[in-house]
């Protein structure tokens, strides 16, 4: 079972694919090699093909839980060393515009045994949580 927080978005302007696509997997290599990430797999729109607007590029990483994602978003907040030297390299390719973002799990989720009923309780709970951090 895994949690695997999604990343769609598009180069800036005259930034070369391949390049971007590098950069990414030199800096999510990173939080792999870290034991921040379990794996990434950074992947490119077939011919234009989708069903609605999407940007071109579509990054995957998965972890084993969510304190796993806390402790790679952690560890890339403190902005230092060579893993920030990655970041920087790849968040400067990126037309900030065009983020989309979710995060996903296997489902059914054994590690809860919630029904969906208790799991829209614990998004409510989240939320509530997440909306007092951001007034404090």
């Amino acid at each position: 079972m895994a949690d695997i927080y999604h990343i769609w978005c598009d180069p800036k302007e005259g930034v070369d694919g391949k390049d971007f696509a590098e950069k990414v997997k030199i800096f999510l290599g990173e939080l792999v090699r870290d034991g921040k990430l379990e794996s990434f797999r950074v992947m490119r729109m077939k011919l234009g093909f989708r069903s609605m607007e999407l940007p071109d590029f579509h990054i995957m990483m998965e972890t084993k839980n969510m304190q796993q994602l806390d402790d790679a978003m952690t560890l890339v907040g403190r902005r230092t060393g060579e893993l920030e030297g990655h970041h920087v390299a790849m968040n400067s390719l990126v037309d900030k515009n065009t983020i989309q973002h979710a995060l996903y799990r296997d489902y059914p989720d054994p590690f809860l045994g919630q029904t969906d009923e208790n799991i829209k309780d614990i998004l409510e709970a989240v939320k509530a949580l997440h909306e007092q951090n951001k007034s404090s």
